[in-house]
């Protein structure tokens, strides 16, 4: 299985950000314009862009249309999207704007026979789960949703079960503790998920502070990273990342 390297660009009121943790109060701006960030990823030779829209992450309603087709037209990065997306027809207009893969996080958790039916009518390439995860006090991978700010009850490893009988592929595992935190991948959850589904491509993401993170990350049989503050903070170099995606 390939590894890929997906810079990350999340956006709130317009301006690029990341959150520490998916706390909305503890917010770092990086710029004021997507597009222009999304360019100079791909002038370093990215593929992929990882793309959020926090604010409908939260409150629903995708508000980055008319940004998604300006960073797919201008610089032919494949994107997968999402935040906010609650029904059907999100999905279909979303690809239809020209995203490769729609990200489904809060209702992949909520309603999971709805995106199963998703999964089984678009098809397991156009579409990503995302399955973000917090270790409750029993020691339980537990799944908080609505951009992280609801604690859930549902299970991990549960849901998981869930969707791969319904035909997943594409898989993005966040450790939110370590979202935006620099402190490395959580590569004993990445293994435990590869042990249970090894045919998912399973996307790294929280923590990613270094190249060598990168590298830790497809060891524990990850098929890719997403890299999000420490590319904004140039704690490593893009073009350094890709080097690693393409000896994988």
């Amino acid at each position: 299985m390939s590894f890929t390297v997906y810079p990350a660009i999340d956006v709130r009121a317009g301006a690029v950000v990341r959150l520490e943790r998916g706390d909305y109060d503890r917010e770092t701006r990086y710029g004021d314009d997507p597009l222009a960030q999304a360019r100079s990823y791909r002038r370093d030779g990215a593929r992929w862009l990882h793309l959020v829209d926090l604010d409908a992450a939260r409150a629903g309603g995708y508000t980055l249309m008319r940004l998604l087709a300006a960073i797919v037209a201008e610089t032919g990065l494949q994107v997968q999207t999402g935040g906010g997306v609650r029904a059907r027809e999100d999905v279909a207009a979303l690809l239809g704007q020209g995203a490769a893969r729609v990200v489904i996080g809060s209702l992949a958790v909520r309603a999971p026979d709805q995106v199963c039916a998703w999964l089984r009518e678009f098809g397991p390439d156009r579409l990503t789960i995302a399955l973000d995860t917090r270790r409750d006090p029993a020691g339980e991978w537990r799944l908080p949703v609505r951009g992280w700010t609801e604690s859930g009850g549902e299970r991990l490893f549960d849901l998981l079960a869930t969707y791969r009988s319904a035909g997943l592929r594409h898989l993005l595992c966040t450790d939110i503790d370590r979202d935006g935190m620099l402190s490395g991948p959580n590569v004993d959850l990445y293994r435990a998920v590869r042990d249970q589904a090894p045919e998912l491509a399973l996307q790294a993401s929280g923590g990613v502070r270094s190249v060598a993170d990168i590298a830790a990350a497809a060891a524990a049989g990850c098929a890719g990273a997403v890299l999000g503050r420490a590319l904004l903070e140039a704690r490593f170099r893009l073009p350094d990342a890709l080097t690693l995606e393409a000896a994988c």
